[in-house]
């Protein structure tokens, strides 16, 4: 089953680099034109986030960057900000024609791992019409804590305490 819908290969998350600002501007905007329609909204921070923007993002070691490649080519990313104890998840991506594969839930809980041991919670927030995102979330063990208004429907923020033992990609 390994490679099929729910059973991702095993993927090994690379840190990214500002040499690959444009491949994952291009993947992020990608991915995130999908939540983008569902929302009637264009206007998500994704979207608008600039070259430069994303490099600075690269260029900063207290902001760490994953991917995941296939054949070189970049499919999947996550960003994880550190504040105190609380482990901010953002820009979880995955290309359009990877999706449900695996790869978002696997990156995922390797950002999760890689977290700084004072991390004692994960926060992340999506879209209210974000169907794949919320089930996912849902499924890794992460609540709904509150909701917040943005354009025309709701973000819905989520958290969840971090395991006792590092969590394995599977």
């Amino acid at each position: 089953m390994v490679g099929q819908l729910g059973h991702p290969r095993p993927v090994t998350p690379l840190l990214l680099a500002e040499a690959d600002a444009g491949e994952l501007l291009t993947l992020q905007r990608a991915a995130f034109l999908s939540e983008a329609r569902a929302h009637r909204n264009l206007e998500l921070p994704p979207l608008l986030e600039t070259l430069e923007q994303v490099r600075a993002a690269l260029a900063d070691p207290a902001y760490p960057v994953w991917g995941v490649r296939d054949a070189g080519r970049l499919v999947a990313t996550v960003r994880l900000r550190v504040a105190g104890d609380v482990g901010e998840v953002v820009r979880l991506a995955v290309a359009p024609d990877r999706q449900g594969e695996g790869l978002g839930r696997a990156l995922l809980l390797a950002a999760e791992a890689a977290a700084p041991a004072g991390v004692t919670r994960f926060r992340l927030c999506t879209g209210e019409l974000s169907a794949g995102p919320l089930h996912l979330y849902a499924k890794l063990g992460y609540r709904e804590t509150h909701r917040s208004p943005e354009a025309d429907y709701q973000l819905v923020h989520l958290e969840k305490p971090r395991a006792d033992g590092p969590a394995a990609i599977r």
